[in-house]
This record gives C-alpha cells, structure tokens and sequence, in this order.
C-alpha cells in the first residue's frame, strides 16, 4: 500500500534539508536559501497532493543545481560510451 502524501510529506521535507546542506557546501548559498524558503511554505501549508509535488519538484531542482554546478568545476557529470 502507498503512503498518503501527508505521510510522505516529511521524508521529503528532510531530504530536502540535508539537499540544501549539500548546495550550502559547495557554494550555492543562494539558490539553497530559495529552495529552503520554498520548501518551508509548502510543508508548513496543507500536507496535501499539490505539496507533496511541490517538494518533489523541489528535490529534483537541488539535483539540477548539483548537476550544473559539478559540470561548471570542470568535473565530469556525463560519460560517453566509448565506441567499441
């Protein structure tokens, strides 16, 4: 059986925090400030539908930004296969 989005709810809120933790350490104080911000209102609003996709969406953003801010280091984020 499913948990209910309210269940969910602060699993992601958390793996939201140690998210921002993460951009924090490598220097993305801002767009951590924002997406700490953001998660906030939606877990402290209604535990519904609507922001339990909110934070979901929220958790890939801190991905992206971790993507992005690993490929402008100048470190590798994609391989290519090698051609065989």
């Amino acid at each position: 059986m499913e948990k209910s989005s309210a269940e969910q709810l602060p699993g992601l809120y958390r793996a939201i925090l140690d998210g921002v933790a993460r951009l924090e350490r490598v220097g993305e104080r801002r767009e951590a400030a924002r997406i700490r911000v953001d998660a906030t209102r939606a877990y402290s609003t209604a535990w519904d539908e609507s922001n339990r996709r909110r934070l979901e969406h929220l958790l890939r953003r801190i991905d992206r930004t971790l993507v992005v801010h690993r490929h402008a280091a100048g470190r590798t984020v994609f391989r290519e296969a090698k051609a065989s």
